[in-house]
């Protein structure tokens, strides 16, 4: 033992040697030894210790500040503005550096351009911060912009409530395809509430709708106070497109649910509440049916379309010998024979919980999909099933499985995909193609599917992907859910906000549930949208010779034609409750007399 001791610290002794020249020959390297120290003290916030490095290099001939050095210290500068004691010292010193790394020639990226925006927002200088995004935006090269780069600018032009100046920020964003997020979008809707431009507080407000699902608190305060507000009150349908009830519902349904865009709807003071919804949707407040949002017909298409030319793309590229297939053929039999509710990933479904490695594929389960879709389908239709040529063949030459499988084929039930081909995108585009829902656990999380575009992909999901598992052999499909968890607003001009919950549990989610007054009241008179109109118009319409006609059966259809007439004529208001009460007693008189 005391050999083995003496050899490890004969050991040591031969290599000690060599760690003080490791140490000497890294300390002939002054820029990494400033560089690893300004990144100590940026990890432990030490501005302090930071600037007296900084101090020491400038005025060395040993140290050569470069890009990193002055990045490190501008971003540290800018983290520490949010110190009251260090606000002031963190901006006069972050200029100074930044001023130096510009005069040495040292052209700043992206990150040291976002801390100097930073420093002259916490200054007050939207305009500086802006300015200097603007320069760097114009010398292109590698490093470009970012939300991060421009919001320093946005938000600092919305505080001081210089709206105009915080739209321009917007515009050059958009022309940079920089989307903006919650907290940016909040800020435009709160200036443009506060320097009462309605037309601008709809159009963040439906910024809101697209780019977020559920605001935080935060943002739902500042949608409150507008709605709260006097100038809310007095902004009403200027074109008069609310009382065209009609072409705002196909409005809705164009643009996939959830919004029609036409603008305010009504008049008259809003109403604000903070609820529940039901778990099949019903707003527990004003008892309105929230939607279930897909995309809009232009989104739709697009997604189709770069299905096929992706589809395209990848066959094009492949070896297979099977030159004469290809996707078009699909695209023309679905065409033929595309009136299908539903799509079915057969691989997906018959190898789930399955032997990978023996090749086990469950036709069982596949069938219990298939009947159970049928069944649920209102007009009895059978899905299509989407599997493999290869996969198709090898359970035809099973005899307990053929009978069936012929009898999906013949029926066009299944459709077998060719050979080299990826059936996924057959899957998708029919479903896409058809807006019909897609049955399969697949995450499509693959890279491809990130082509598509995250934000409509992740919402075309959710309002068409049906989930299943299978538990002792009991099939359960997880349908969609019956209506979408985002800000929606309806023909009527009403409006719906989610509002961001800690808990996964949406029965307890909160609901901005947001009404005209008149509209309200307007249920307490009849329990629809009654509006009013020409008084003389309603009168004429209470036809006693009709009236004497009715029979009991036609009594209540009667009375709901003259609301109807009511509706048609004026649908932005509420009819007045004497022209209701002198209905109802023309109805009543008219039809005991007859």
């Amino acid at each position: 033992m005391a050999a083995s001791d003496q050899r490890r610290s004969r050991q040591r002794d031969e290599e000690s040697p060599s760690k003080p020249n490791k140490k000497k020959k890294a300390s002939k390297n002054p820029e990494a030894n400033l560089l690893f120290n300004l990144n100590s003290c940026s990890k432990s916030k030490d501005l302090s210790a930071a600037l007296a490095l900084y101090d020491a290099a400038v005025t060395s001939s040993e140290v050569r500040l470069n890009q990193q050095h002055f990045q490190t210290l501008l971003y540290l500068c800018s983290a520490s503005i949010s110190e009251p004691s260090l606000q002031s010292l963190a901006i006069d010193r972050g200029f100074q550096v930044f001023d130096r790394m510009v005069s040495s020639g040292i052209s700043p990226n992206e990150a040291s351009v976002t801390s100097v925006a930073r420093l002259a927002a916490a200054k007050g200088d939207g305009d500086y911060a802006f300015k200097i995004v603007k320069d760097f935006a114009s010398v292109g090269g590698v490093s470009v912009p970012r939300l991060r780069t421009y919001a320093p600018a946005l938000l600092c032009f919305c505080e001081k409530l210089e709206a105009e100046k915080g739209y321009e920020v917007e515009e050059h964003m958009d022309a940079a395809g920089i989307a903006l997020e919650e907290a940016e979008i909040s800020a435009l809707l709160k200036v443009s509430a506060a320097t009462s431009r309605e037309k601008k507080v709809y159009r963040y407000l439906q910024k809101l709708r697209e780019n977020v699902g559920c605001v935080c608190e935060e943002t739902s305060k500042v949608v409150e106070e507008w709605f709260c507000g006097e100038k809310a009150g007095e902004v009403s349908d200027d074109n008069g497109i609310g009382s065209d009830v009609e072409m705002l519902r196909e409005a809705v349904l164009k643009n996939g649910g959830g919004w029609h865009g036409h603008g305010w709807v009504g008049e008259g003071k809003w109403v604000v509440k903070r609820g529940n919804v039901s778990s099949t949707g019903k707003c527990l407040s004003c008892s309105e049916q929230l939607g279930c949002v897909d995309a809009n017909e232009v989104e739709t298409q697009k997604f189709v379309d770069s299905l096929v030319a992706l589809a395209m793309e990848r066959k094009a590229k492949m070896n297979s010998c099977d030159k004469k297939v290809d996707f078009s053929e699909f695209q023309e039999w679905l065409e033929k024979h595309g009136e299908y509710e539903a799509i079915v990933d057969g691989a997906n479904i018959g190898l789930y919980q399955q032997n990978f490695a023996d090749g086990g594929f469950s036709l069982p389960q596949l069938e219990a999909v298939v009947k159970e879709l049928y069944h649920k389908s209102g007009n009895r239709k059978w899905p299509l099933i989407l599997l493999h040529k290869k996969r198709v063949r090898t359970l035809l030459e099973n005899s307990s499985h053929r009978n069936l499988v012929e009898e999906w084929i013949n029926n066009g039930v299944l459709y077998a995909t060719p050979p080299g081909s990826n059936d996924d995108w057959y899957w998708l585009y029919a479903a896409a193609k058809l807006k019909c829902l897609l049955v399969t656990n697949d995450e499509m999380r693959d890279h491809i599917f990130e082509l598509l575009g995250t934000s409509f992909f992740q919402k075309w999901k959710e309002r068409h992907q049906v989930r299943y598992t299978f538990t002792k052999g009991n099939l359960k499909l997880e349908m969609p859910p019956p209506f979408s968890v985002v800000i929606q607003e309806s023909e009527k001009g009403s409006w719906h906000v989610p509002v961001s919950c800690q808990n996964s549990v949406e029965s307890s989610r909160t609901w901005m549930c947001i009404s005209r007054k008149s509209v309200l009241d307007s249920h307490k008179v009849n329990g629809k949208l009654g509006t009013s109109g020409n008084e003389k118009k309603i009168l004429s319409s209470c036809n006693k010779s009709l009236l004497s006609s009715c029979d009991a059966a036609s009594f209540h259809d009667y009375i709901n034609e003259l609301f109807s007439t009511v509706r048609c004529l004026n649908p932005k208001r509420s009819p007045p409750l004497i022209i209701v009460s002198y209905l109802l007693t023309v109805v009543v008189v008219g039809f005991r007399s007859r």
